[in-house]
Formats: C-alpha cells, sequence, structure tokens
C-alpha cells in the first residue's frame, strides 16, 4: 500500500510514520488524515508492537492546511467530525502503543497529533502553538481535552486565548512532554523509547493505555471496576506467563506481545 502524504514504515516492531508534506511544513490535509488513520490500522494489522510518529524535514506538524480552511471551502465541523476527529480517535483505540518525535513546530492539530502520543519527545527548538484564536477559530482535533487533561485549566486557556508558543523545555515542565532532547538527536531518543516499548508485553500497555483514558473521565468505582477487568485479561496472556516464569528463574523476560 502506497500513500502520498505520509511514509510508512516497519522497523523491527516498530511502526514508523512520517507526516511527508515538508515543503508546507507538514501541513494537515483532508487525504493526509485519512492516509495516517489507514496507517496506523496498517500497523497493528501487521503486527507492530509500538508505532513512532514524526515529521519529514524542518516541521513536525504546522497544523490545517490553510489552503483547505478558506471561508466558503465548507463546513469545518465536517471536516473534524469526518477527518480529524477519526485519526485522533485511533490513536486513543489503538492497542499498541505511541510516541511521538517532535521535530520541530507542532501547531494547531498538529500540536493535538504530537500529544495524542503515549510518549512524546520533544527537540530542544521545537515548540506546540494553539494559533486558533489568532485567525478567529478554535481549537480542535483534541487539543482543548489533551492540554486540559495534562497541564491543566490554567495552561489551555493560556495557550488556547493568547495563541503564544510554548516552548518544548516549558511544556515538558507543564506536563505536556515526556522528555526533551536536542534537536539532531530527537528521532534517535523517539526511536530508543518506541523499541523497549515493542519489547515489553503488548497486552498489557494496550489495557493500561484504556485504563488511563478511562480514568481521566471516570470515577474512582469505574477506576477500580475497569482494573480488576483488565487484570483479569492481562493474567490470561502469555506475556504474563513469562513474566512470571523470568521471574522465578532470575533472567530477563522474553515477551511476544500475546
Amino acid at each position: 500500500m502506497s500513500y502520498e502524504a505520509i511514509l510508512y514504515s516497519l522497523d523491527g516492531d516498530v511502526a514508523v510514520l512520517r507526516l511527508n508534506r515538508p515543503d508546507e511544513l507538514n501541513a494537515l490535509t483532508l487525504g493526509m488524515l485519512d492516509e495516517l488513520r489507514a496507517a496506523l490500522l496498517r500497523a497493528v494489522d501487521e503486527g507492530a508492537r509500538a508505532v513512532l510518529l514524526t515529521g519529514e524535514g524542518r516541521a513536525f506538524c504546522s497544523g490545517a492546511s490553510l489552503r483547505a480552511m478558506e471561508p466558503g471551502g465548507g463546513d469545518p465541523g465536517d471536516r473534524l467530525r469526518n477527518h480529524y476527529n477519526p485519526v485522533q480517535q485511533a490513536m486513543a483505540d489503538l492497542p499498541i502503543p505511541i510516541v511521538s518525535a517532535v521535530n520541530g513546530p507542532a501547531a494547531g492539530a498538529g500540536a493535538a497529533l504530537a500529544l495524542g502520543a503515549d510518549i512524546v519527545i520533544a527537540g530542544s527548538h521545537s515548540y506546540l502553538l494553539l494559533a486558533f484564536a489568532n485567525i478567529g477559530l478554535v481549537p480542535d482535533a483534541g487539543a482543548t481535552w489533551l492540554i486540559a487533561k495534562a497541564a491543566g485549566r490554567a495552561k489551555v486557556l493560556e495557550m488556547a486565548l493568547l495563541g503564544e508558543r510554548l516552548s518544548a523545555h516549558d511544556a515538558m515542565a507543564a506536563g505536556l512532554v515526556t522528555h526533551v532532547a536536542d534537536e539532531s538527536a530527537v528521532f534517535e531518543v523517539a526511536m530508543d523509547y518506541a523499541r523497549r516499548l515493542a519489547a515489553m508485553p503488548t497486552v498489557a500497555l494496550g489495557l493500561i493505555r484504556k485504563q488511563v483514558k478511562a480514568a481521566l473521565a471516570g470515577t474512582l468505582e469505574e477506576t477500580l471496576a475497569l482494573e480488576a477487568e483488565h487484570q483479569s485479561l492481562a493474567a490470561r496472556s502469555q506475556d504474563f506467563q513469562e513474566g512470571v516464569a523470568a521471574f522465578l528463574q532470575k533472567r530477563k523476560p522474553e515477551f511476544r506481545g500475546k
């Protein structure tokens, strides 16, 4: 399967997805979003145990292509419902972990894509930007939820109302970024995280992703019930059996993701 606006490859158990419109700082088109969702699902189908998402060239993603956002170009809400939101939902529902390598600006919906990952590695010169208010729009693609849940009400309002850049180091201080790496090493650092995750018990990691998502919106009682349900599922996995055997035999476990 070939794509026009992204690059897809498998590096061992890691699926590497690159936004590939570098001449326009990887600005998002509807076709690009559809390809990205398809590639995420393909990664699971092909047995990948982790995904690494990054951008080609000098930017992660500058947000939506403004050519597609001109007044009279159709209802933006429909574009979100039919193209942007399905990508964010696919990322949230994926049964394998996602790492993003933020190699430069991550603006608008691009910031939402970067923050939709479980582990966010940002280059030292990169930044997040919600510039929607600067052109009379509101944050979308899940940015409101992702930033509010991670950094709180004050930070998301500061970013959304003022439309100013948030540096990589300030983003890490706010709890939005996992690690800040030297600009020349951001991909390698992110790949190291992705490979580590790909070598771990995949069933358990997928359940952890679901559990955390549910906990952000649920009560303690709901979370306790879900933890018990997930523990029953995890305990039936081959990786759990291998983990226990390795512990008892005092050796390093060899997880197979099953």
